[in-house]
C-alpha cells in the first residue's frame, strides 16, 4: 500500500490500517513526542548527565544492547495509532503521559548502563548481580519483597538484574520520587543509595559509549499491522487449564430455580471491561491477558449452562474478587513474561 499523508490516517478504518505494511505509516517522533523526550532529557542534564541519547520509532519500547538509543513503539507517534493499539490490546502501553515518562527513564537506565560501562564495575554486579545471567521468559513476582524498588507494573524490577538495575535507575531519576522517605527501612534503599553514588561518579564526564544503533526500525519493518497484532496477541495470551468450575459455581448455578435469570455468560461479558481494568489495576497483569481469563470462563460458563445465583451488585463484587484470585494465581505460577 503506498505512503499514505498523515491527516489521511484517521479518516481509515481499523480493518483498512491493519493492512498497512509498519514501515509505510508515515509517522515521526516529532509529531507527538517531543514534549516528553525533552522531559526526560531535562531530568538527565539535571543529574549531569547529559550524554547523547537517541530515539526511534520501532514495534515496542526496549533499549538495544550496548547502544545509547530508545525505541519507543509506532502507536505513540500518533493517536489514531494509539487507538487501534487500544482496539487490539485493550490497552495502550504508555500511552498516559506520567506512565510514558515511567517507561522512558527506565529505558534511559539501560542506556545510561551501557553509555558509561556500569555493568562491568564490581559493585555493580555484587548489587545487582550478573548482567550475563539469562533473560527468562517468565517470571514469578514476590509482590511482598523490599529488596526491589516499585516503579513500573508487575514488579518488574525482579525480573532480570538489568531490569533491576534500570527500575532503581527510574526511580533515583525522578524529580519528585522522595526515594529516600520512600524507601527507608527497605533493603532497596542501599541499592538506591548505591545508584545516587555511581552516577555521581560519572557526573560531567564524557560517555565512553556513543552508539545510536538502531535495531528494527519502523522504516524496516515490512510485516503489516495484522501480522503484528496477531503475533503479539499470542505472546501476551494465557496457556491456563480449564479450573473455575468450582469458583463459578459460587455466584453461578445450572439449578432450575435460577431458570428466568440472566446467565452467567451474559453477566461476564457486561462486567468484563471494568472488572478486567480493575484487577489489572490490582495485579500489574496485561488487560489482554486478564481478558484471556475471561473469554475462558465465558466459555466454560456456557458449556455449564451457569445462570446468576445471586444479586447483581453482589456478584459484581465478589466476581471481582474471584477474577483477582485467578490473575494472582496465573502470576505466582511463573507467568509473567519478560517484556523490556
Amino acid at each position: 500500500m503506498r505512503r499514505l499523508p498523515p491527516r489521511h490516517l484517521d479518516d481509515i478504518d481499523d480493518e483498512s490500517l491493519l493492512d498497512i505494511r509498519m514501515c509505510d505509516l508515515p509517522v515521526s517522533i516529532e509529531d507527538t513526542l517531543a514534549e516528553r523526550l525533552a522531559e526526560l532529557r531535562g531530568d538527565l542534564d539535571a543529574r549531569g548527565l547529559g550524554f547523547s541519547l537517541h530515539f526511534y520509532l520501532s514495534d515496542e519500547w526496549f533499549t538495544p544492547d550496548g547502544a545509547t538509543a530508545i525505541a519507543i513503539p509506532f502507536y505513540m507517534a500518533h493517536p489514531r495509532l494509539a487507538k487501534l493499539e487500544e482496539s487490539q490490546m485493550l490497552e495502550v502501553e504508555g500511552g498516559e503521559y506520567d506512565w510514558c515518562m515511567r517507561i522512558l527513564r527506565h529505558e534511559a537506565g539501560h542506556a545510561i548502563d551501557n553509555a558509561y560501562r556500569l555493568r562491568l564495575r564490581r559493585q555493580r554486579r555484587r548489587i545487582f548481580g550478573l548482567p550475563s545471567k539469562p533473560y527468562p521468559e517468565f517470571y514469578t513476582p514476590k509482590p511482598y519483597s523490599k529488596s526491589y524498588v516499585l516503579h513500573l507494573d508487575a514488579w518488574y524490577a525482579q525480573s532480570h538484574p538489568d531490569e533491576d538495575f534500570a527500575e532503581t535507575f527510574a526511580v533515583w531519576l525522578a524529580p519528585a520520587s522522595q526515594w529516600r522517605q520512600r524507601y527507608v527501612g527497605w533493603p532497596a534503599l542501599k541499592k538506591l543509595e548505591y545508584m545516587d553514588a555511581l552516577l555521581a561518579s560519572v557526573r560531567s564526564r564524557t560517555a565512553a559509549v556513543n552508539n545510536p544503533m538502531e535495531i528494527d526500525p519502523l522504516s524496516k519493518l515490512r510485516k503489516t499491522l495484522r501480522q503484528h497484532y496477531r503475533t503479539k496477541r499470542r505472546y501476551y495470551g494465557v496457556d491456563h487449564p480449564n479450573f473455575y468450575d468450582r469458583d463459578l459455581r459460587r455466584l453461578f448455578s445450572e439449578s432450575p430455580e435460577f431458570s428466568g435469570n440472566i446467565t452467567a455468560a451474559q453477566f461476564i461479558a457486561r462486567n468484563r471491561r471494568p472488572t478486567r481494568r480493575l484487577v489489572a489495576g490490582w495485579t500489574g497483569i496485561y488487560q489482554y491477558t486478564i481478558d484471556q481469563v475471561l473469554e475462558e470462563m465465558i466459555g466454560r460458563s456456557q458449556e455449564l449452562k451457569l445462570r446468576l445465583a445471586v444479586s447483581e451488585d453482589q456478584a459484581r463484587q465478589e466476581f471481582a474478587v474471584l477474577l483477582t484470585v485467578q490473575a494472582m494465581n496465573y502470576l505466582h505460577s511463573g507467568g509473567h513474561r519478560v517484556f523490556l
